[in-house]
């Protein structure tokens, strides 16, 4: 009998050595490392180098192309197949049993091998699951005039284009599934007729024709740059593009977070602003390749290594959050995850939840998705030329790209900020004030949660004050901007916080739906008013309307403080990091955790 387990289990072994894993294989060093840092034109356009040099975003060893002779060598060896490359990696994709690919390791330029399957443990496939499934079924309606509006209007969008925001002379990279009839399709032909495709590329076939396999990436990058006159407006209509297919529809394996990856590599090689990508990973065919919620922490997945990375190096990314909302894997996926991307989930007509739309928060504590944006019914134009309706976060993320320069960006442009000075302008401000929630938010556990408030209130009042005198197009500007981010962000999350201290945990669910109430009101009323200060008075009224609402609501506290005794340290609830465009779904969330924590304090008196 010991002999017979004996022989299952050296034959296990050999199934496992030789069944076919994905795996990254790292490399040593790369060629030509000095050259090409001296001559940069030589591994990426000169818009690019541009964009780089307007952000100061340093051209490093990651930018230069992974040694093509060590990629040969890995094509030819026993059993391995490469399917893609990662130069800021500097890596490669390969397919093949794991003897092949732990034999890689005895060539002398390869360092490591990094597994899709963590633990290696073979189980069969899972059926394939459709990721658009819910934006396929799609809901016809009898067409109006401008369908498009609702989507639009409610980020404002209607209001930059009548300023002539438009996207004009932005960039916007789409990575999808497929783009078919784009060379035909009226809603694409006012792009077509300007030349603003720039480029086209299947990282799976390794072909320029991006048809691919499903008509997902053209319905996206319809509510971004679609036009049909008098039917349907896109988000940002007079963006270039470049269509990237990245995903493969009839398998779902680790490949595709590697032709994501490449794609954002060739992106920044040509100068791209903006990444939109509407495509999620958590659950594989082989499930030993599943990403864990643990996983999921915005640092760890091969995706979102590389998003991070095309963060840093100056593109604006954005991801749809996902539609596994009402899934038994709830929470957002990968690249939605990573700390460098604003993660857009879906929300109806009239701003409420979509029950499909992914959620967070990650392992990590981060809240996700970071904004909404319609995803419910959201018009887009078909691959035969007319408007229809579909339903899925990838569309809300496609709407929010195109007015992710949004008011800022109008100040900015008015300023005489360069495309690259804008894009650095409002990402600084976003992660500055991600950054600063931590730190803010434990002090405010721990001392007097308005007096947190108040200064934040003259901190913010008083960097607005030093930009008002700095020349809006230096670097100094920017970077002063950022600590503005960081002073101002915090505060809505610390009124929430200071809300729930005052109230009973039966009170807090109603509580919350109040501030969206109120938030919702001056989510609406200041672009409308700055927009009207701008026009009237100048572009200055920018700052000046910024500092004088941080002004009034320091005063308004100091004046609360007076009034009313603080809530002792030990009777406050546990900060929470929450968005200033926040779902009742997520407030509600809030709340309750903030009731459990009041009951966790009683049980311990």
């Amino acid at each position: 009998m010991k002999k017979l387990l004996l022989v299952f289990a050296i034959l296990f072994i050999q199934q496992g050595f030789a069944q076919s894993q994905d795996a990254w294989v790292f490399l040593a060093d790369k060629e030509n490392v000095a050259e090409s840092l001296a001559n940069p034109i030589l591994i990426m356009t000169q818009e690019a180098i541009d964009r780089k040099t307007l952000q100061g975003t340093a051209i490093d060893e990651r930018d230069v192309p992974v040694n093509e002779d060590y990629v040969s060598q890995i094509k030819n060896a026993s059993g391995i197949t490469v399917k893609s490359k990662s130069k800021w990696m500097n890596c490669v994709h390969v397919l093949g049993s794991q003897s092949d690919i732990e034999a890689l390791l005895d060539l002398s330029f390869v360092t490591n091998v990094e597994y899709a399957d963590k633990g290696l443990n073979l189980f069969p496939g899972a059926p394939i699951e459709n990721k658009f499934a819910i934006e396929e079924a799609n809901q016809r309606v009898n067409y109006n005039y401008g369908d498009a509006a609702n989507q639009i209007e409610m980020l404002s969008g209607d209001y930059l284009h009548e300023l002539d925001y438009t996207g004009d002379g932005m960039i916007v990279a789409v990575l999808d599934a497929g783009f078919p009839s784009i060379d035909n399709n009226p809603g694409f032909q006012k792009m077509r007729d300007e030349n603003r495709i720039l480029g086209t590329y299947d990282f799976e076939a390794r072909t320029e024709n991006v048809d691919g396999t499903s008509s997902h990436g053209f319905n996206t990058s319809s509510d971004i740059g679609g036009f049909l006159q008098d039917e349907f407006v896109g988000t940002a209509p007079q963006a270039s593009f470049y269509f990237f297919v990245t995903e493969y529809g009839p398998t779902e394996t680790p490949s595709e977070e590697s032709w994501w990856v490449e794609a954002l590599e060739r992106s920044d090689s040509l100068g791209v602003d903006v990444i939109n990508t509407s495509l999620s990973y958590q659950g594989y065919d082989n499930p030993n390749y599943d990403h864990s919620y643990e996983d999921l922490d915005g640092e760890t997945t091969f995706a979102a290594r590389g998003a991070n990375i095309a963060f840093d190096k100056g593109m604006i990314m954005v991801s749809s959050a996902g539609n596994g909302g009402d899934s038994s894997f709830p929470t957002v996926g990968t690249p939605a995850d990573a700390i460098g991307v604003l993660t857009i989930g879906a929300v109806d007509s009239d701003g409420n939840y979509s029950s499909f739309s992914s959620i967070g928060p990650t392992v990590d504590g981060r809240v996700k998705p970071d904004v909404m944006a319609q995803g419910s019914s959201s018009a887009v134009i078909s691959t035969g030329g007319n408007v229809d309706f579909s339903s899925g976060t990838s569309f809300s993320s496609p709407i929010m790209a195109g007015v992710v320069f949004g008011m800022g960006a109008v100040y900015a442009a008015n300023s005489g900020m360069s495309i690259s000075q804008t894009a650095l302008f409002m990402s600084i401000f976003i992660a500055m004030g991600a950054v600063a929630q931590w730190p803010v938010g434990w002090i405010s556990d721990n001392f007097d949660r308005r007096l947190v408030i108040v200064i934040l209130c003259v901190f913010s009042v008083a960097l607005i004050t030093i930009l008002y005198f700095i020349n809006p197009q230096s670097t100094l500007f920017i970077a002063v901007f950022g600590l503005f981010g960081a002073a101002a962000l915090p505060i809505y999350s610390l009124s929430i916080a200071h809300i729930n201290d005052r109230l009973r945990p039966e009170q807090m669910t109603s509580a919350s739906s109040t501030m969206v109430l109120f938030s919702g009101i001056g989510a609406a009323a200041g672009p409308i008013t700055v927009g009207y200060l701008l026009h009237a008075f100048g572009n200055e009224w920018f700052l000046i309307y910024l500092g004088g609402i941080h002004l009034v609501l320091g005063l308004m506290v100091l004046y609360y403080m007076s009034q009313r005794e603080a809530v002792p340290e030990d009777q406050q609830v546990d900060h929470q990091l929450i968005a200033s465009r926040f779902t009742p779904v997520g407030l509600e969330a809030v709340a309750l955790e903030a009731e459990e924590s009041l009951k966790t304090t009683e049980e311990d008196e």
